[in-house]
């Protein structure tokens, strides 16, 4: 990927895809095309293949997607697995038609089954049965990397699949009824502070364990690969994370400290806890010269920084 190659980012409004514009724009990347949902729909066929075959992009990060935690993947199965093959499945194809030089699709860690063993190697996929809560979405992002592959394998093309753990950061979805954990808490904490609340209520038992990126760190990785890597050093799909996990109690303790929120932590276990631990192995990704930088700390004091800007 050169300085002057046409790039697209899909989703760039996103969590993920502003972290890919942030990180391109530094790079000296000037010739970015990006496009709001309401210039494209990107579950419309027509559209996309109109807009592609117009703009001619030489590289495509596939970041847009319909994303949420668990009550919105619980509530919405019907909207998550539709419009993520939709976006996934137009994209792909147009690229294909007009000669993409190589394109990054955006996976997710829930594509592994419920109870893989941890850490998860890229080899577990499809290796038991997916969590119930987010099935759906999990199998759409599992379509998404076959199809990767099987165009890479009939026509030669050269389109990597990236399996990136629970990130975070700036330009993150706060909204209590969709959001992911950190953000929620973040959120939570914030307005319990502002309320001079005496407790903060945290869903589950706090004993699941998670791993979280921070998404400057993930856009930093997939840029590295699309500078560096082609699809057949890569394999099917590549994990990107820290390989560092904590406890969702452990999260909610940091997230109190980097808010400033004095009050205690009561945890709800009447809510649903989902996976019981979520680790990648990124063994592989390492092995290609690339590992994390941001600290756990010093990325939710980031987050929480950023998230006050974007109350502003």
């Amino acid at each position: 990927m050169n300085i002057e190659d046409k790039i697209y980012v899909a989703g760039h409004r996103g969590l993920v895809g502003s972290a890919f514009i942030r990180r391109l724009t530094q790079g000296g990347y000037a010739n970015i095309i990006t496009c709001t949902h309401k210039e494209l729909d990107l579950t419309n066929q027509q559209a996309v293949n109109v807009f592609f075959a117009k703009e001619k992009p030489d590289y495509v990060f596939l970041s847009a997607a319909k994303v949420g935690g668990i009550h919105a993947n619980n509530t919405y199965p019907a909207e998550f697995i539709y419009q993520n093959l939709m976006i996934e499945s137009n994209i792909i194809h147009a690229s294909y038609l007009n000669k993409v030089k190589k394109l990054l699709f955006l996976g997710s860690s829930c594509i592994y089954p419920k109870m893989a063993p941890q850490p998860m190697k890229e080899e577990y996929l499809l290796t038991g049965e997916l969590e119930p809560t987010n099935e759906p979405y999990a199998v759409a992002k599992i379509a998404g990397i076959k199809m990767c592959g099987a165009y890479n394998r009939q026509y030669r093309t050269n389109y990597i699949s990236v399996m990136p753990t629970n990130c975070y950061g700036p330009g993150d979805n706060y909204n209590l009824e969709n959001s992911h954990v950190i953000p929620a808490l973040i959120r939570k904490a914030h307005e319990a502070k502002q309320n001079n609340e005496k407790e903060m209520v945290v869903w589950g038992s706090g004993k699941p364990m998670r791993e979280f990126l921070y998404s400057d760190d993930l856009a930093d990785a997939c840029i590295y690969l699309m500078e560096n890597c082609d699809a057949d050093q890569i394999g099917e799909f590549l994990n990107i994370g820290t390989g560092k996990d904590t406890t969702i109690r452990e999260l909610a303790e940091c997230v109190k400290e980097a808010v400033g929120f004095e009050g205690k932590l009561t945890f709800d276990s009447s809510k649903p806890d989902g996976t019981p631990r979520k680790l990648l192995d990124v063994s592989l990704l390492n092995s290609l010269g690339w590992q994390a930088k941001t600290s756990f700390k010093d990325g939710l004091k980031m987050a929480y920084q950023a998230f006050l800007q974007e109350q502003i």
